[in-house]
Parts: C-alpha cells; sequence; structure tokens
C-alpha cells in the first residue's frame, strides 16, 4: 500500500520524477509525491515521510480523497499497489529530492497546461480527475 500527495495551485501540481531504480511504474514519468507504507507506519505518517524525501517540503494538512488499485509487469515482478491518495497543504519550502539514490530522480511543480498524459504515471493522471484538473494533453501516438 502506498500514500500519495496530490498538491496543486490553481494552474500547477506538484510532481516528482520516477529514478531507475522505481519498482512498479516506468523510471522516466512524472508521479505524484508519495511511496510504499512501511509495516506498522500509519499512512498520514507514510505521507509525511515519503513527501519530505521526495521533495523536501513538510505537510501541513492532509485530506484523504479516494483509492485505487494499480496492476503492473516490472523487472519480472508482477505488481498489485493500492494507492491512497490525499490532498495536501504544504509548508512553504525549497524544492530538493533529500534522499538520494530511492526512486525519485527530481521534483518540480509543473504547470497543468503543459502536462501530457503519456508522461505521466498511471497515479499522477488519476490524481487529475480528483482534483478536477482541466487543460491536460493527451498526444495522439496514431
Amino acid at each position: 500500500m502506498s500514500a500519495y500527495a496530490i498538491a496543486a495551485t490553481q494552474d500547477s501540481l506538484l510532481l516528482t520524477q520516477l529514478s531507475d531504480a522505481s519498482p512498479v511504474f516506468t523510471p522516466g514519468l512524472w508521479h505524484l509525491p508519495g511511496g510504499g507504507i512501511d509495516p506498522g507506519e500509519q499512512p498520514r505518517e507514510a505521507l509525511e515521510r515519503e513527501l519530505y524525501e521526495e521533495t523536501g517540503l513538510e505537510l501541513h494538512d492532509a485530506q484523504l480523497v479516494d483509492a485505487r488499485s494499480y496492476a503492473a509487469h516490472r523487472l519480472g515482478v508482477s505488481w498489485h499497489l493500492v494507492g491512497l491518495f490525499y490532498v495536501v497543504a504544504l509548508k512553504p519550502g525549497p524544492l530538493m529530492v533529500t534522499k538520494a539514490d530511492d526512486s525519485t530522480c527530481a521534483v518540480a511543480w509543473m504547470s497543468l497546461s503543459d502536462l501530457e498524459h503519456t508522461k505521466l504515471s498511471p497515479a499522477a493522471v488519476d490524481s487529475l480527475g480528483m482534483i478536477g484538473a482541466r487543460g491536460v494533453r493527451t498526444v495522439d501516438t496514431d
């Protein structure tokens, strides 16, 4: 199980880029800050920890908005992941990946109008609907 932060302004979304160490979703995709809930850890605690590790930002408030299930096959492993999605408010601060050599290699506030579904993880795509985001481009691959 994983906990994900949906941090959005009127026109941007906080996203992290998946590194080659990403166990489930394809490296290079932009993803939501968050990740696995450790044994015995509460989901909100995991959200706070993962958010800081991947963005350098601290959680001010979080509201659970949805849960989704994903299936993926990567590196010879079939994965089933349940993600808990929280709309969050953050304390101000500089963006930086604080945990090196992990599944995140970059963090950025990205304009909603510049996002393309093909460059987002399935969880990031789903989060857009949870916040009612419009203007996200789909790219015709035909």
